[in-house]
């Protein structure tokens, strides 16, 4: 089985597009089963934002699959193929483990370096394992990407060097409304991102923070996080009009806040949320600044002029992430080679033992202690030549044709390919053993 990535972001589709293929609650718990009950496919994930959509599989046959998922991204969004298709990237094998240890390191989002990412591919793999879609391979893979990740934000300096969605989107505040300091902030919504919003508002100097959310236990609880109020949702109209800069990211799958709510005057609307919350219409308000996730594209990329160390954190991450994926694929080779061996190792042991075996009924009068130095002899020069060529198969095995050697040795030998299932905590204790030396190197 291999790893097939296939998905599309803010890199590649428009977020009008990005927002018709998103997927939460049960629409992304139905995408998620569909994709795992597909005959190509073992194992799946999918991670939803705001910015992507990517489906993570494991697969046994690489053109079915891609079509398979692909046309599943098309029927659970309603998006038909010849529309989508143009917009879809596909990673497979070693690049599908490069893009993920990319992806959770902050290098492939929209504001390079944001955090948020992490938590997001964590929950994609919690649902996964909840609804049991997710196998061995998928599971460790993630696993390590989330380590990857949190090395390459915690050893360099990408987190400073890229800010969040929310500090660009302030950024981009700060330009229509100056000092954001003493105005009046308006949080929708009460989930992870919203409280990001809120704690960023409040480190941004913002004392006055109202957050509204549809249920208002939940509002409470965040506002007073940061020294904020919690108002109904039924006063949002009345919120708005008191505040000066609002930002809204709900789970609502229909326009929060219309025209119809907002006065035409001096106000800055960030709106984070897939679909979107805020109604367009009310760029046409006078006075009124409405920034999304489509216009952010644009304004993400000069909303901080100064490098601020930018290009040596890339630099850095990016080398964290080639060594870890080095090490990743090296420790998957020599992992796949192991039952090769094993099998080698037990066949030569009932070769040894059948002989042995022979040699008891042609000698029954053998005195023992001649048979036991016979016996260990035996298996001493058995085990001798088996050495060199299990230790070099091992190590031939971590280059990228490394296949084909343990193919070689199954040949040769005429060893049974299938793994047995006591192999399979030897093959799991020396991939662990492979990648905890290889870390060590790449540190």
């Amino acid at each position: 089985m291999s790893v097939l990535v296939v998905g599309l972001s803010h890199r590649t589709a428009p977020v009008a597009l990005l927002e018709r293929v998103s997927v939460s609650g049960d629409a992304l718990v139905k995408l998620l089963h569909a994709v795992q009950r597909d005959a190509c496919v073992a194992e799946a994930m999918v991670v939803s934002t705001c910015n992507r959509v990517e489906v993570y599989a494991t697969v046994d046959r690489f053109h079915a699959a891609v079509t398979a998922i692909s046309e599943l991204l098309s029927v659970h969004s309603g998006v038909p193929m010849e529309q989508l298709s143009a917009h879809l990237y596909v990673h497979y094998e070693d690049r599908a483990v490069e893009h993920l240890f990319s992806m959770g390191s902050g290098l492939d989002s929209m504001v390079l370096g944001e955090g948020q990412i992490l938590g997001q591919v964590r929950t994609a793999l919690k649902l996964a394992q909840e609804q049991g879609t997710l196998g061995p391979t998928l599971n460790e893979l993630v696993q390590q990407a989330l380590r990857v990740g949190k090395r390459s934000h915690t050893e360099t300096g990408i987190d400073r060097a890229g800010a969040s969605l929310v500090g660009v989107g302030l950024t981009l505040a700060e330009r229509t409304l100056g000092p954001i300091q003493g105005r009046r902030a308006l949080v929708v919504g009460a989930g992870s991102m919203s409280a990001l919003s809120a704690a960023t508002l409040q480190r941004a100097g913002v004392t006055d923070i109202v957050v509204v959310n549809r249920t208002h236990e939940r509002a409470v609880r965040l506002a007073q996080t940061v020294g904020g109020r919690a108002a109904e949702f039924g006063d949002l109209t009345r919120e708005l009009a008191e505040a000066d800069l609002v930002i809204s990211c709900t789970g609502a799958t229909d326009v929060v806040i219309t025209a119809d709510m907002v006065a035409a005057r001096e106000m800055f609307l960030l709106d984070l949320a897939l679909p979107h919350d805020v109604d367009p219409a009310v760029r046409r308000l006078p006075g009124v600044t409405l920034v999304d996730l489509e216009s952010m594209q644009d304004g993400a990329a000069d909303a901080d002029t100064d490098d601020g160390g930018r290009a040596e954190a890339v630099t850095a991450v990016r080398r964290i992430v080639a060594a870890e994926v080095e090490a990743y694929l090296s420790a998957e080779r020599a992992a796949r080679v192991t039952p090769t061996v094993v099998a080698l190792r037990t066949k030569a042991a009932d070769v040894v033992e059948a002989e042995l075996g022979r040699l008891t009924a042609r000698l029954p009068e053998l005195d023992g202690r001649v048979r036991d130095e016979v016996t260990q002899t035996i298996r001493r020069v058995v085990d001798k030549l088996l050495h060199e060529p299990t230790v070099r198969v091992k190590q031939l095995a971590e280059s990228p044709a490394g296949d084909h050697y343990a193919e070689a040795l199954r040949e040769l030998f005429d060893l049974d390919p299938k793994v047995p299932r006591a192999v399979r905590s030897i093959e799991r204790a020396d991939t662990e053993t492979t990648r905890t030396t290889k870390k060590g190197v790449g540190r």
